[in-house]
């Protein structure tokens, strides 16, 4: 049970740091299931204070995750138009065959949906659009670092206990 708990947990943390760039997927809430697996198996010493630190921390960075692009877009002066056309981008360019696609995706669905707001005023909604951009970019970088330190810990509590799980 102790393999399966910790084969499980590192799918987790991996697919962690996947959702960090999905908006599908709470990126570091599905590290921290992972990490919580881990400490549930038999093998590795179960720490509260470890894993509740590590819990307030994903759900810090949750929540601030829909936060950080609409204060980009904001900043720039961008509506909520142009907040909602960036997560519709980014889901479209997740799917596009393109190289970079989620990036150009966010960056002109926040561009259309301001144009959608207001389309006399180009320059406007293309500062907007940068805005939304750049809060998106720090939104990932900010749910990236956070999974991967999840993921880093993760296998350093695997290879301390390594000859108990395996």
């Amino acid at each position: 049970m102790d393999i399966f708990l910790t084969l499980l947990g590192f799918i987790f943390v991996f697919l962690g740091i996947v959702g960090s760039f999905l908006p599908i997927l709470p990126g570091p809430i599905t590290g921290w299931i992972g990490l919580l697996l881990l400490h549930l198996t038999k093998a590795v010493p179960q720490n509260w204070t470890f894993l509740g630190i590590t819990l307030f921390i994903a759900l810090l960075i949750f929540i601030l995750d829909y936060f950080i692009p609409a204060m980009g877009t904001k900043k720039f002066g961008g509506t909520k138009y142009g907040a909602y056309g960036t997560t519709i981008g980014l889901i479209i360019g997740l799917f596009s065959p393109i190289p970079f696609g989620i990036l150009i995706g966010a960056f002109l669905g926040a561009l259309i949906g301001e144009l959608l707001y207001d389309s006399k005023d180009t320059n406007r909604a293309i500062k907007a659009s940068f805005g939304a951009f750049l809060g998106f970019l720090a939104s990932v970088t900010i749910k990236f670092s956070v999974a991967a330190v999840f993921f880093v810990l993760f296998l350093i509590k695997v290879w301390e206990y390594k000859s108990s799980i395996f």
